[in-house]
């Protein structure tokens, strides 16, 4: 058996962005960086870039979100104050709740079937990225962070209810975005077949939650100010040990690398220091030991929150989309 290379897939629709009469402006994520990206990407790979897209079909629906969600939660989305609480923007509690339904909720819906596709795709092709989705912080019963649909969670259990990964199948998840992924370890609290490496600023939210840090597998805190030499250091003495444990016995039967940009020097809410070729470089490295170990390998863009965000995505995601159409065949993971 050999694993699928070289033919990789990027996930996106024009319906992952959100805005509302400019309202969107008045936080600091930038909620229209999955379209500047994608016109970035296209500027820089021209019709190939074409050949390799993939649209998903429709929002993620109830039932899909349900297999992760309570109902009373999703039940809560629509009262505006909730969403307004989630989203951390207090004027949208001010909306009618049919413009909140329409302008936030169906994009995020979108973005988490994004991430079913891209898992499906992954399986099939061995890398996929989708232009959207890495909500981390919304767990079972609540959301928070600007996270109100666990999209890696939601794409973890789609991908066993379609039988694309066995129900014993282990699930690598790796995250990187500056803020540790809560609302994942909520998720898969009692799930030993998910295995979490995280590495993210300790100092910042969600710093009280103590139980969602007890779960995670590989536990890398981070100080405030960290920056390209140290954190390049720690993520390659950590992940590939994490990785080895993982596979040494059984086969690792998908792989999701939330690859957050907030790490970015400069971000006002992730408060680390890395460069732009220091995000390029974590990107490559990460991707590269998953596919090396021929673990199918979706990558979320998660969270950023300067203006450069969209491009520090479009700028890494290019270079890696090259990088595995460059690919050979990869030996058969053990137990597979």
């Amino acid at each position: 058996m050999r694993i699928p290379v070289g033919n990789p897939r990027v996930v996106y629709s024009r319906h992952y962005n959100i805005s509302f009469f400019g309202m969107e402006k008045l936080h600091r994520f930038d909620s229209c960086k999955y379209g500047r990206a994608r016109r970035r990407m296209r500027e820089l790979m021209g019709s190939s870039l074409r050949r390799m897209m993939v649209r998903p079909k429709r929002p993620a629906g109830i039932r899909e979100l349900m297999t992760v969600h309570t109902g009373d939660y999703l039940g809560r989305l629509h009262d505006v104050a909730c969403v307004a609480r989630a989203l951390e923007l207090p004027p949208v509690a001010r909306l009618p709740a049919w413009l909140v339904r329409w302008r936030i909720l169906r994009p995020m819906r979108w973005a988490t079937m994004g991430t079913i596709v891209a898992a499906r795709e992954a399986i099939r092709h061995g890398l996929a990225v989708n232009l959207g989705g890495g909500f981390h912080h919304a767990k079972p019963n609540s959301g928070e962070g600007f996270c109100l649909y666990n999209d890696i969670a939601v794409a973890i259990h789609a991908m066993r209810a379609e039988g694309r990964l066995a129900t014993d199948a282990r699930v690598a998840y790796v995250d990187l975005d500056a803020h540790q992924g809560n609302g994942v370890c909520h998720a898969f609290l009692h799930d030993p077949r998910v295995f979490i490496f995280d590495m993210y600023n300790a100092g910042t939210y969600p710093a009280y939650d103590s139980l969602a840090r007890e779960r995670i597998d590989c536990n890398v805190p981070l100080r405030a100010g960290c920056a390209d030499a140290e954190y390049q250091g720690l993520l390659q003495q950590r992940l590939p040990g994490f990785l080895n444990s993982i596979t040494s016995s059984e086969r690792v039967g998908l792989a999701i690398y939330n690859a957050g940009t907030d790490i970015f020097a400069g971000d006002p809410l992730g408060e680390l220091a890395i460069s732009a070729h220091g995000i390029s470089q974590r990107d490559e490295f990460v991707v590269r030991e998953l596919r090396e170990r021929g673990i199918p390998t979706v990558m979320l863009l998660s969270g950023g929150y300067t203006r450069d965000s969209y491009r520090l995505v479009a700028d890494s995601v290019v270079r890696l989309l090259r990088e595995e159409t460059s690919r050979r065949p990869i030996p058969t993971q053990v137990g597979s």
